[in-house]
């Protein structure tokens, strides 16, 4: 095995301490950060992606994975940054207005940086004007909206029409999901994708990316 079949073993078992030591290893081999990024950490969790989709992984093993992955990525973030490596995207995330829940947010989250995305987290109960003052200070090429509740579920709308109003809206793609999110309240809501757990986000959200 060489350590990058290492790195990715260990993030997908989610030994975190394990994780870094690999990574410092491999920076020590004088292996690219980017390729101990794209060969390790996103390999890893494409695979932790699959073996949810599988049912071979629950939610708690995501967790850990990504925790592992998001360790790892503290090493190699900076490496990144002086080398110029670009991410993917860049991706502004939270939950909406008058919701508490961010687990699933969280997750999301995660799987999206190990998908290789700059993901800006806005936290919880996020108001459309948070938002859009995100949008214009950050500049995403993707929103990402999650709830929890039914009766939050309406501010995801809210969202892509506040977008809309400050003329925002073509310039971001918009996703969404969450426990009573529907493919068909995506469309309803007028969000160009909807994700039904955090694999899939990682997935449908590079699939935006190449549209």
């Amino acid at each position: 095995m060489t350590i990058l079949d290492d790195v990715r073993k260990s993030v997908i078992e989610g030994d975190l301490s394990a994780t870094q030591d690999q990574v410092n290893q491999a920076l020590a081999e004088a292996i690219p950060p980017e390729t101990i990024l794209k060969d390790g950490l996103i390999s890893a969790m494409s695979e932790v992606g699959r073996m949810f989709e599988n049912g071979d992984f629950y939610v708690p093993e995501m967790l850990i994975s990504a925790r592992a992955m998001k360790g790892g990525l503290a090493i190699l973030r900076p490496l990144l940054a002086s080398a110029n490596i670009k991410a993917i995207g860049k991706v502004i995330i939270g939950t909406v207005q008058g919701d508490l829940h961010d687990i699933g947010k969280n997750l999301v989250g995660m799987m999206l940086e190990g998908a290789g995305f700059d993901v800006i987290d806005l936290g919880v109960d996020v108001s459309p004007e948070k938002y859009v003052a995100a949008v214009l200070e950050h500049h995403p090429d993707l929103v990402c909206c999650s709830a929890l509740l039914t009766t939050t579920m309406p501010r995801m709308k809210d969202i892509v029409q506040a977008l809309r109003a400050a003329s925002l809206r073509e310039a971001v793609k918009v996703m969404i999901g969450g426990a009573p999110v529907t493919e068909q309240y995506a469309v309803e809501a007028g969000a160009d994708m909807y994700a039904p757990d955090a694999a899939s986000a990682a997935q449908r959200a590079r699939q935006l990316m190449s549209e």
